[in-house]
Order: structure tokens, then sequence, then C-alpha cells
């Protein structure tokens, strides 16, 4: 706050998409090896968390350290609205809804089908996905996009469904890149939300 941040909006770039970030090429470097990055609102101050473990056999533990970058002040990289977003993430669904269903290659299983399981109790146990104060439409945004990527996550990490044919598990994955980025896209509009809105005042 002393050096002039109002707030802080978060970048989730991809390699091809360089999601929520404005440059410089060192600050997109790092954030995209990290996948992840941090961008202060008021001040051209940028955050890259590098993560690693520690500790010896037996008592290893996770650490983060962020590391402070200066960044360009500019707008964020492909950063839909809420209502964008929202729009998005129906159409995405329905159109890979329909390409999958026409292959007959969804693909499902007992590892899937336990993940989608834990998933829905950790939902109904009441996890609040946003602090206090967002508006209600980026709670339902992010909720639906976190559904929808751990969806596509889970169809990634279980090979390629039931598709049989390199042109079947070329459709999937084309099928499902779209829905991922999407997904993403929603998430970053979801947690910018609070601070975008305040900008628009």
């Amino acid at each position: 706050r002393a050096l002039g941040a109002s707030g802080l909006r978060v970048a989730l770039p991809a390699p091809g998409h360089p999601l929520g970030l404005s440059g410089p090429p060192e600050f997109n470097a790092r954030a995209l090896e990290a996948e992840e990055a941090v961008i202060c609102e008021g001040a051209a101050l940028g955050l890259v968390p590098e993560v690693y473990e520690a500790g010896p056999e037996g008592d290893v533990h996770v650490e983060v350290v962020w590391h402070c970058l200066p960044v360009r002040e500019a707008p964020p990289a492909d950063v839909p609205s809420l209502g964008e977003a929202e729009r998005e993430l129906a159409e995405a669904l329905r159109d890979a809804t329909e390409v999958l269903t026409r292959l007959d290659v969804a693909g499902s299983g007992p590892v899937a089908e336990a993940a989608v399981a834990a998933y829905r109790a950790r939902a109904e146990r009441g996890r609040e996905v946003l602090a206090p104060g967002y508006p209600p439409r980026a709670v339902r945004v992010l909720e639906l996009a976190q559904r929808v990527g751990m969806l596509v996550s889970l169809a990634s990490e279980n090979g390629h469904g039931g598709a049989v044919s390199a042109s079947e598990m070329a459709a999937r994955g084309d099928a499902l890149r779209p829905v991922e980025r999407v997904a993403r896209r929603a998430q970053v509009a979801a947690y910018n939300s609070v601070v975008a809105e305040r900008g628009m005042r």
C-alpha cells in the first residue's frame, strides 16, 4: 500500500496464452513458468511464486517464495468481463458436449468417478470460493469455472477416454482445449471482479 497498490489481480497464463499479463517479457516468462502470478493495481509491480520442497526425508514440507518484479502498467491480456466469461463458459460447455457425444469419446471410469465424487463432497460442505464482498455473479462464475476446469483436468489425466483412433483422440483434444482456456479466463474474471468494478467507477 505504501507503494501505491490499491488491489491485486490474478493472472493464470499458459503456453501460448498470456492470460492476465501485461509485460515486460522477463516478468511474463517467469509467470508462464509458474503458470500463475499476481499483479498490483496502482503500482507497477508483480509477484510470481516459486514453489519447492524443503526439509529432511520424512518431514518434507512445501515452501513458497514470492518474487517481486517490475511490470508494465497496461490492461491485462485477454481478461473478459464477468458477463462475457459466463456466456463463454456456457457456449464452450455446450459445444464440447455436442462434439464428445457425437464422437462417443467422453470417457469415464472409477478414478474419474471417484474424483468427481470427492469434488462434489467438498462443494457440498459449503466452502466459500471467494471472500465476502464479491458480487454473487463472480461466485457463480468461479464455481462453474472451477467445476469445468476440474472435469477437463480429469479428462486429460485419464488418457483419451473412449477414443480409440488417432482422429478420435485429436478430435477429443480439440474439443477440450477451448473449454480449458475459457475456464481459466472465467476464473481470472471472477477473482479480479472487485478490482475491475472499482476501476469502472
